[in-house]
């Protein structure tokens, strides 16, 4: 078919199945729509709370854009308020960890489709922000 249509809430959500499920919503739908070069996430991050952990790509460009609420973006040792709108391009070996305000955080992430490029970053990147 030359197009495919799904709401972003009915991929399953992947944060329960790795015990992310108190921090943050993390969904997937590349399969589900069966798209053969861009990837998609549709992350959810719980008010006052940080992302389970940060990463980086070695090839990869992303670009995020949050959809609604607002917090905060460590973009390696920077650290940026963003909020409702704001779209954020991010190369490839910067390390990147969302954080949300009150109100929580959605965000939409577009790139190249790009199966076992990513670094999880396991350490609290966060360790010297307040």
């Amino acid at each position: 078919m030359s197009y495919t249509i799904k709401n972003l809430r009915e991929v399953e959500d992947m944060a329960p199945k790795y015990g992310f499920a108190e921090v943050q919503e993390a969904r997937f739908p590349r399969e589900d729509l069966e798209s053969e070069t861009i990837g998609l996430a549709f992350h959810v991050v719980r008010p006052g709370k940080r992302q389970a952990f940060a990463h980086r790509h070695e090839q990869a460009e992303e670009i995020y854009v949050v959809l609604s609420g607002s917090g905060r973006v460590k973009l390696d040792d920077d650290v940026r308020e963003v909020g409702a709108m704001d779209a954020i391009r991010v190369s490839p070996p910067v390390t990147r960890a969302f954080e949300a305000g009150p109100e929580g955080l959605e965000l939409l992430v577009f790139g190249p489709r790009h199966a076992g490029d990513g670094e999880v970053l396991h350490e609290d990147v966060w360790h010297d922000v307040a």
